[in-house]
């Protein structure tokens, strides 16, 4: 077996708890990368959230890539230009904004590196959001915002018991019509229906003349499932949820002990 790409998830898999890449983990990354091996780093921020750490690695090139938004939009690394893309129009966003506020819970959205919420009282968590992804975030009526805007990814967010009771009341064929994913306690992401980890991984894939057992792929989330499942190595860090781990080929360390170096070293270097 011949590693040639490995995907990684960002939060809670190459990120430790203090949002920071080990010493260990960028250097089993950088060994990997100068062997010919392409990292690519697959992650449900948007590409503003993904950059520092790209730049951090070394990987902000134009030969590299990103996937963002949990396989909504990948990207050429070095400028965020879209190299594919499946998104969400204004109807979806007037829908689940309706849908929000009908259920009681907060949301916001991502239009590129922006993000937009139509709360007027602000959650916490959007703002959390917005912080951790470096990205700007802007108060708009859905009545004044531009409807010619794509939308990378939506989310409904609130406090887990709050979140959870609204989540209870979203109609059967939304789940039918979009991609939902709960990725946190406070957050549920809504996607394209057919955006995901693993359906951009396998558009990259086919870009660069790779095949599936020529990949790994590393996360610990829901949002992580599908990308995992389409590389023939399969790694779950330490900390992921059990149903997580039962799927994979390979459990690696947590992300706070240096799981994705562990499994950098044991499949690649």
């Amino acid at each position: 077996m011949s590693i040639k790409l490995v995907a990684i998830d960002l939060d809670g898999t190459l990120l430790n708890s203090q949002h920071q890449i080990s010493p260990a983990v960028k250097e089993a990354i950088t060994r990997a990368h100068k062997q010919g091996v392409r990292i690519v780093l697959a992650s449900g921020r948007p590409y503003s959230g993904i950059l520092p750490y790209l730049q951090e690695l070394g990987l902000d090139t134009a030969s590299n890539y990103c996937i963002s938004n949990n396989g909504s939009v990948i990207h050429q690394a070095n400028d965020g230009s879209h190299l594919y893309e499946n998104l969400l129009d204004f109807e979806d966003y007037q829908y689940f904004a309706d849908l929000a506020n009908n259920v009681g819970v907060h949301m916001h959205a991502l239009a590129d590196n922006t993000m937009f919420t139509a709360n007027r009282h602000i959650s916490r968590y959007t703002i959390h959001d917005a912080y951790f992804t470096n990205t700007p975030l802007v108060y708009c009526p859905v009545n004044e915002m531009d409807s010619s805007l794509s939308f990378t990814k939506i989310m409904i967010i609130d406090h887990p018991e709050k979140l959870d009771v609204g989540i209870s009341y979203i109609p059967e064929n939304t789940f039918e019509n979009y991609s939902l994913i709960k990725t946190s306690p406070y957050f549920l992401e809504v996607s394209n229906k057919d955006a995901s980890k693993g359906s951009a991984l396998k558009v990259l894939c086919e870009k660069l003349s790779l095949t599936p057992d020529k990949v790994m792929s590393i996360g610990d989330q829901n949002n992580d499932v599908a990308m995992l499942q389409y590389s023939s190595v399969s790694v779950a860090m330490g900390n992921a949820a059990p149903h997580i781990r039962e799927i994979v080929k390979f459990v690696t360390d947590t992300n706070d002990c240096d799981g994705v170096a562990v499994a950098i070293n044991k499949f690649i270097i």
